[in-house]
């Protein structure tokens, strides 16, 4: 049996792009695709089972909020979800335990590796920095994946006791040095031609390891967000990142 998926953004860049990987699939069944003034009752009638949310941090709230509630599993790309927010979506879940939420900074598979390749370095070098690139529409910054890296070097550090990271600056115009999450600074780059992309530069005494991610077309991310729809009925209550889908061990 076919799972039932309705897409939220579906005339955005990702939505259009799930669309048509889910369409290509045996085991996934498109019935509704909405966009910007369609009724989320449509979500209800259409009988989805697992909701994709590819629309914007204005609207992903009370997106997530209706579904949840009306027992639909949610997949969620939609930048902009702080911790306040994933409280929230703990509490709905919380009410609707046989629901599951993913939401996940990346759906890149790659990327999602380059981020935990990156926190494992993060353990033996004294320094990282972290250097974002995307296009010009992009709404939030630094993106999602850059804080969630920059939160996986942070703990990852502190699971070996690390000691804070050495920056001598002490004068600097505004912005310079970038945002800083944690000990990890992050730096925003907005370029026409742009995609997705990211860079962790680590560095130590005598060396240098940068390792990158570089999402070259959008199709790039259909595999994970497959993923994520097949997985996310399985695993109830919130899950944040897709890694927790995949076997890394």
């Amino acid at each position: 049996m076919s799972i039932k998926v309705a897409v939220l953004g579906a005339k955005g860049r990702m939505g259009v792009e799930s669309v048509k990987a889910i369409s290509r699939t045996s085991d996934l069944e498109i019935v509704a695709q909405l966009d910007l003034g369609d009724s989320l009752d449509l979500l209800v009638s259409s009988g989805a089972q697992v909701v994709v949310d590819f629309t914007h941090p204005d609207s992903v709230m009370g997106n997530l909020e209706f579904a949840i509630n009306n027992g639909m599993s949610v997949v969620v790309g939609t930048t902009g979800i702080d911790s306040t927010k994933l409280e929230k979506v703990k509490k709905w879940l919380a009410a609707n335990p046989k629901v599951g939420a993913l939401v996940a900074p990346n759906f890149g598979l790659g990327a999602v590796l380059m981020m935990q390749f990156a926190a494992q370095a993060s353990k033996y070098f004294e320094t990282v920095e972290i250097v974002e690139l995307h296009h010009t529409a992009k709404a939030d910054a630094p993106s999602g994946t850059a804080t969630r890296t920059a939160e996986l070097i942070n703990d990852a550090r502190k699971s070996v006791k690390r000691a804070p990271m050495p920056d001598a600056t002490t004068s600097e115009l505004d912005g310079a040095r970038g945002a800083k999450i944690g000990d990890v600074h992050i730096h925003s780059v907005r370029l026409r031609g742009l995609v997705a992309h990211q860079e962790v530069i680590l560095g130590d005494t005598g060396e240098t390891l940068s390792i990158r991610h570089d999402s070259i077309d959008r199709t790039g991310f259909m595999p994970g967000v497959l993923l994520a729809i097949r997985e996310v009925g399985k695993n109830p209550g919130l899950t944040f990142g897709l890694e927790h889908y995949m076997d890394l061990n």
